[in-house]
């Protein structure tokens, strides 16, 4: 027998079909799926271990860069902590006094987180020396909202002109997450057992800094997809026991409309800078509210035309005020946002920032007249 026929009939017997060669199954060839990004074939590479907190990409770009090393007014910051400075003794008010001078900052508010006798003792520490360079704010006793309005009344006595920054970001006034009270318990700035304490505020001619919600991204999933960086992820409000962005904005509404005579300045651009139009609204809504642009210097450096409009048409409703401690390049920093046509200026954020080049008007009265307008019969 044939070698090829016993072949074939030894397939048959073991249930086997011959293929000719012409039929013979070829290896499967791998397709690779291509990675088209507008036009550009991405390859795979050594960037691509790079964690995302540590991408710090140096610019090729070669823009104009303004030194700007007093504003252009003297300059009241509205918003500074003397947790933040780290002011603790004499020397230190000393200290901050010379960067202040350096800088063309007139007078700072201080919020000193405090009521009673740890107020009292920041009051003597500011006001004995330079009565002239800051205004002291006091806090508000939370744990005690029925005698609150006692409490401020003391504090103004002893020299406070204004109560702040009060925050609520969700856990309440004096709240936080470690010692959340349930959701039913927490006081909240449209509270009724603060009603007394608002009408206090406006019986003394004193504003009120309220720091509501927080940026809307804290409500967003962590990710690549989050807007700010890891930096800030701390922050995070997704799926703890708080109410939404959107609810918290709304305790402000209500507050506004229930307390027309009250003057409160919801710091931060209320956490809605990211929003200018809708801001808008509420400014329109409510004469008894202002802002001031504390730490939003990335909400307007990224929409440079859109924040220029806004603080044109809002100049007497907005205060410059910082929240980012007491260094001369922090100050200097936002002179070169506000009065330069800088680009593509490097900011604390992910996001890079374009200068406003507000006019003069505009600069004057963000710098200094709306403050001096409404905090005014408080000594400035």
């Amino acid at each position: 027998m044939r070698p090829a026929l016993f072949s074939i009939l030894l397939l048959a017997l073991l249930g086997c079909s011959p293929q000719p060669p012409a039929q013979q199954a070829q290896p499967k060839q791998e397709s690779k799926q291509r990675n088209l990004k507008y036009g550009i074939d991405v390859q795979p590479g050594p960037m691509d271990s790079i964690l995302l907190k540590d991408y710090a990409p140096e610019s090729s770009l070669r823009v104009k860069e303004t030194a700007v090393a007093k504003a252009m007014y003297s300059a009241i910051d509205v918003h500074t902590h003397s947790y933040m400075s780290n002011i603790k003794t004499a020397a230190d008010v000393d200290a901050w006094v010379k960067v202040m001078d350096d800088v063309g900052i007139e007078k700072s508010v201080v919020f000193t987180g405090a009521i009673g006798a740890e107020f009292d003792r920041q009051a003597d520490l500011f006001l004995s020396r330079y009565p002239n360079r800051f205004q002291v704010w006091c806090s508000m006793d939370s744990n005690n909202p029925e005698n609150a309005a006692a409490e401020l009344e003391r504090c103004y006595r002893k020299g406070a002109r204004g109560v702040g920054e009060l925050s609520d970001k969700g856990w309440g006034l004096g709240g936080s997450e470690k010692k959340a009270l349930p959701r039913d318990k927490r006081l909240h700035i449209d509270d009724p057992r603060l009603d007394a304490f608002w009408r206090k505020v406006a019986e003394l001619k004193i504003p009120a800094n309220i720091h509501i919600a927080d940026h809307p991204s804290c409500w967003r999933p962590l990710g690549p997809n989050q807007e700010r960086t890891p930096d800030f992820q701390h922050f995070n409000m997704l799926g703890k026991d708080v109410p939404s962005y959107e609810e918290l904005l709304a305790s402000r509404d209500r507050l506004l409309a229930k307390h027309r005579q009250t003057t409160f300045i919801f710091c931060h651009l209320s956490n809605q800078g990211n929003d200018l139009a809708t801001l808008s609204k509420v400014l329109d809504a409510n004469p008894n509210l202002y802002l001031d642009v504390s730490a939003r210097d990335y909400e307007l450096g990224r929409q440079p035309r859109a924040g220029r409009a806004f603080i044109e048409k809002y100049k007497d409703r907005l205060m410059f005020g910082t929240d980012m401690g007491a260094e001369a390049h922090m100050y200097r920093g936002w002179w070169r946002l506000l009065e330069s046509a800088d680009e593509f200026i490097p900011g604390r954020q992910w996001w890079r920032q374009y200068g406003l080049e507000l006019p003069a008007a505009s600069l004057k009265a963000l710098y200094r007249d709306t403050a001096l307008r409404v905090l005014s019969s408080q000594g400035l």
